[in-house]
């Protein structure tokens, strides 16, 4: 039976993978809607090749590009936010959430309110409004399916268990880029050396987030979020060959590991074709080949994004968008070149610091107009910070 299917976010790495899956198998779907940001010529390509009926761009002012470059496909050109919401509420079975940023949660939100199943890329989504986010999916019937590779992970060890027996989960992190760096050379690395990962292939943003670990201390929360567990329950592990993403412990000892290559094809295809299971052409693992698989605990004083994440949780509310819209500021002017690269945790650090005094950052609904005040006032913040750095 043909799916229709929406992907959001379709430029980056992760729609990018989920078309190629969906280019394998061209009986299978029909494509309702792609959108994408400033790649207009890959947009409008992919949207004519898979004959979409909407294709969007997040950027206004490229319209009238967008509409040119589909000009006599049939395709539908449409841009900015609102243009986004409407593609979201269009039927659909199955949508990928990938945009990067915060930017991902309204059309996530309105998605899960026509019941849609939701696989879910997007992780600042559930960092930013978690509560929000599964609360909406429950009342109106609609999944939310783990595409982070850590999550699907837990997500599959979780098959047919009660969480309730769960002791504590693993994620796994391989380090980045300068994870073997000596602490006193990395206030000097280069946004274009933090661009360069040893296992995975992904987009500059997301890389860098990893040679920092802002993305596993989002991890850390998103996976708080999700299976809805103690933030003491979670633990992050260094593993450098990236072949385990996670592992489940059980009341009774058991660790249930997920090994994958490092393909992001897998947890996509497994969110594709859940509850059942496809043909994902990734790797298949030779383990006797590999010979060993090595661990380390996280040093806080390389990665200190972590324990901000863990005071972030301990927070609650309204701490998680101010973490992330932080996080994304310090990143602009990193890749910028406007400050170094431990300055990025410095800053999210100065501006948690001085949103702390704020009664509504731990106690105010979690609805997205908050969010979205606690996003600008979080941004606010930080281009202070950025400047009194700079």
């Amino acid at each position: 039976m043909t799916r229709r299917v929406s992907i959001f976010g379709a430029t980056g790495s992760i729609g990018q993978n989920t078309i190629d899956l969906i280019d394998r198998d061209p009986d299978g779907f029909e494509v309702v809607a792609l959108t994408g940001g400033g790649n207009i010529a890959q947009l409008a390509a992919d949207a004519r090749r898979l004959n979409a009926q909407v294709a969007v761009t997040a950027h206004e002012d490229r319209l009238p590009e967008l509409r040119d470059a589909l000009a006599g496909s049939g395709v539908e050109a449409a841009a900015g936010e609102g243009a986004l919401i409407e593609a979201a509420e269009r039927p659909a079975d199955w949508i990928m959430s990938a945009i990067v940023g915060a930017a991902g949660l309204p059309p996530g939100l309105a998605a899960l309110k026509h019941g849609t199943t939701l696989a879910l890329a997007n992780k600042e989504s559930l960092v930013t409004a978690g509560p929000l986010l599964m609360r909406t999916a429950a009342k109106h019937g609609a999944t939310i399916l783990p595409v982070d590779s850590e999550h699907s992970g837990v997500f599959q060890a979780l098959v047919g268990e009660n969480i309730a027996d769960v002791e504590r989960i693993l994620i796994t992190a391989s380090g980045g880029a300068f994870r073997d760096w000596p602490l006193d050379k990395l206030a000097d690395a280069t946004p274009e050396q933090a661009a360069t990962h040893p296992n995975w292939v992904m987009g500059q943003r997301i890389t860098i987030d990893s040679a920092t670990m802002f993305n596993k201390a989002l991890e850390l929360i998103e996976t708080k979020e999700f299976f809805d567990v103690l933030p003491s329950q979670i633990e992050v592990l260094v593993h450098p060959e990236s072949l385990i993403h996670a592992l489940v412990g059980f009341r009774d000892g058991a660790l249930m590991a997920h090994l994958g290559p490092p393909d992001m094809r897998h947890a996509i295809g497994y969110a594709l074709h859940w509850p059942a299971r496809g043909d994902v052409p990734v790797e298949r693992l030779d383990l006797a080949r590999i010979a060993q698989l090595t661990f380390r605990p996280p040093s806080e004083a390389r990665w200190p994004a972590l324990r901000l994440a863990r005071e972030v949780m301990e927070t609650g509310g309204l701490a998680g968008a101010a973490f992330n819209a932080a996080k994304e500021k310090a990143l602009d002017a990193f890749i910028e070149k406007r400050i170094r690269f431990t300055a990025m945790a410095e800053i999210v650090d100065t501006v948690l610091t001085r949103l702390s005094s704020d009664p509504g950052l731990s106690s105010a609904q979690i609805d997205l107009d908050n969010v979205r005040q606690m996003d600008q006032l979080a941004r606010v913040r930080a281009a202070e910070a950025i400047r009194e750095n700079t």
